[in-house]
């Protein structure tokens, strides 16, 4: 069977027993690209379209419907990535080849909890600064590792455990003093809004990440992930779609675009569409890091991020940076690098397992019910087994 190619039932129980054996392993030599790729994405995409969101805002935009919509309208781009293998026979596998109903309900729920966490994140956005926004949806990363124990039996070592205190007590430490960082005229009450509407988004997107994980283990190649996130977004854009016309957002984008945002149409509309593409860019990298590794990593590499957007509002849009959000940046990049340097540990540990185990005499090892090598259905994932 072709590596692109789907599989007849009678290979369904040596697929997953191959997904299952993969995620013990590093093998394929596209794995290394397709996890450098998503990670670029994943940084490109979160960096930009946080200060994006901002500057929408910042230049008298209003519409948390129009920024909750841009999250997930760019959808089409994902198409060509969808259609295109299979029409230039670079893959035998046709699209959506093997979507259960379960598979198809669970990309739309996930897309709609996937919807409301982006109406929760412009909310935020629209009130509080870039740096304060950021820094409080690494919140986010202590509810990831709880799920993720209940939802995908993730092992808790003192790395990871060390690198979520740490960033959790970056987000602590900024939500006791950041009262004062108010944009001028914005009231107590709407700034508490935007405190824990942001606060939601990130324990919703707590939930995607793990929940996201489980489904992927049923999924045996990385064409099926991007499937699956084209649905997910149809659905979320779908539900900004009906709150929009409830709203009147639509009209509104216009009136918008001609009149409010003061730096003219042009402007405003190349505003959107490039918001559109770095929030595509930004859940494809966030897909494609779940996938790979495992959904805690996802989350701490979005937190380590948020060390940037934080930067980013400073030197872009001239945020303070003074006591406590210097503070929070470190305990952040001190975070991270426990992370890291505890999956490098882990790593060496499980490589030199690897080279024991490939002395072992022909024959003794693990085959598949066909008594063959196991075929890689789908990129293993790497993090799972190191944190």
């Amino acid at each position: 069977m072709e590596p692109g190619s789907a599989p007849n039932q009678g290979d369904s129980s040596a697929l997953s027993l191959a997904a299952s054996e993969g995620r013990r392993h590093k093998t394929g030599a596209g794995y290394v690209p397709l996890l450098v790729i998503s990670a670029v994405c994943l940084f490109v995409g979160s960096l930009s379209s946080s200060l994006l969101a901002k500057y929408y805002f910042i230049h008298k935009g209003s519409s948390r419907w129009v920024s909750t919509w841009v999250q997930s309208a760019g959808f089409p781009l994902l198409i060509p990535f969808v259609c295109v293998p299979y029409f230039l026979k670079r893959t035998q596998r046709r699209p959506f080849t093997h979507f259960t109903p379960k598979l198809w309900v669970l990309s739309i729920f996930v897309g709609l909890m996937l919807g409301v966490n982006n109406l929760l994140f412009s909310w935020g956005t629209s009130y509080l600064p870039v740096s304060t926004s950021s820094l409080l949806l690494s919140t986010q990363l202590l509810f990831n590792l709880i799920l993720s124990v209940l939802i995908v039996k993730q092992k808790v070592t003192f790395s990871n455990l060390n690198c979520v205190m740490l960033l959790t007590l970056s987000s602590v430490l900024l939500a006791l003093s950041s009262s004062h960082d108010r944009p001028p005229g914005l009231t107590r009450a709407k700034y508490f809004i935007g405190f824990f509407s942001t606060v939601g988004a990130g324990l919703l997107f707590a939930l995607y990440l793990p929940v996201m994980e489980k489904i992927y283990r049923k999924v045996y190649c990385y064409a099926m992930v991007v499937e699956m996130q084209l649905v997910m977004e149809i659905a979320a854009t779908v539900l900004a779609t009906v709150g929009m016309m409830a709203d009147g957002g639509f009209a509104e984008m216009k009136r918008e675009g001609e009149r409010v945002f003061d730096k003219g149409p042009r402007v405003y509309y190349v505003t959107v569409a490039m918001t559109v593409a770095c929030w595509q860019m930004c859940f494809m990298g966030t897909a494609g890091m779940v996938f790979m590794t495992s959904s805690l990593t996802g989350g701490v590499c979005m937190t380590a991020l948020l060390a940037m957007n934080v930067l980013g509002g400073v030197v872009v849009y001239r945020d303070d940076f003074e006591g406590v959000k210097i503070v929070s940046t470190v305990l952040c990049v001190w975070g991270f690098c426990s992370y890291v340097y505890g999956m490098h540990l882990k790593n060496t540990k499980h490589q030199e397992t690897d080279n024991k185990s490939s002395v072992t005499p022909a024959g003794t090892g693990p085959r598949n019910r066909h008594g063959q090598a196991m075929e890689m259905g789908r990129m293993p994932d790497v993090a799972s087994g190191l944190v």
